[in-house]
């Protein structure tokens, strides 16, 4: 089996622990900065394309790194917010038959939901590890990332501008590697709330890893609303 160079696994695992220390120290700092930040990724998406569409109708004009720019900011909300997802219990799931079963067997039903989270960003992450069960596979996020950035290669449309060329020698184009650290990263935090909510789970803390029923429970704290 060949496995992937260990520096980006170093990295990866000094992440999760740095989090989850600070998860543990100082959990309602640490949910403070992820809500900001999902909600500055979604301010700024939604500022540059209200941008793009005033530059474009109103002055004929526009940046052609926007596309792109979105594109990245996007990718980030959506991976950091998958393991803020599962921390706050708001992933959508179909639940309805599950919540028929007995106790015992709902339990054992969302600890391998749980698992099979675990194990879904795992692959994601590296799918070498499944040769030990005789699958042809190979490849995978962090052996993508490690490749983006041993050959440096740059965004297609986002630039440095040109004074941080001439001044610090940069490359012409922002590197790939710094806009894709999210796609590793995000996975490795996924495990990290998948692993918190099996336990909590387990220990009869949190009854599954998807929401709950959130929506039943507003339609019954608002259901007098009209009347008044």
């Amino acid at each position: 089996m060949s496995f992937l160079p260990y520096g980006p696994w170093l990295l990866l695992a000094l992440l999760v622990l740095v989090y989850y220390i600070i998860d543990k120290l100082k959990p309602e700092a640490l949910a403070r900065f992820e809500e900001n930040t999902l909600a500055i990724l979604l301010a700024v998406i939604t500022l540059v394309a209200f941008t793009q569409v005033i530059a474009r109708y109103g002055f004929n004009s526009g940046w052609s790194g926007a596309l792109e720019f979105q594109r990245i900011l996007f990718a980030w909300l959506i991976l950091f917010g998958m393991s803020y997802g599962v921390r706050t219990s708001t992933h959508l799931g179909v639940d309805a038959f599950v919540r028929m079963l007995p106790p015992s067997a709902m339990k054992m039903v969302a600890i391998f939901g749980a698992l099979a989270c675990i194990v879904y960003a795992a692959i994601f992450l590296a799918a070498d590890w499944l040769q030990i069960f005789g699958a042809d596979t190979k490849g995978g996020s962090v052996f993508y990332w490690s490749k983006i950035y041993k050959i440096n290669a740059g965004l297609d449309e986002m630039k440095w501008p040109e004074f941080m060329v001439n001044a610090l020698g940069l490359k012409e184009r922002l590197p790939r590697w710094l806009a894709y650290l999210i796609l590793p990263a995000g996975l490795a935090l996924f495990i990290l709330r998948s692993a918190q909510a099996l336990v909590q789970i387990a220990k009869g803390e949190r009854d599954l890893i998807i929401a709950g029923h959130e929506a039943e429970d507003l339609v019954a704290e608002h259901k007098d609303a009209l009347k008044d």
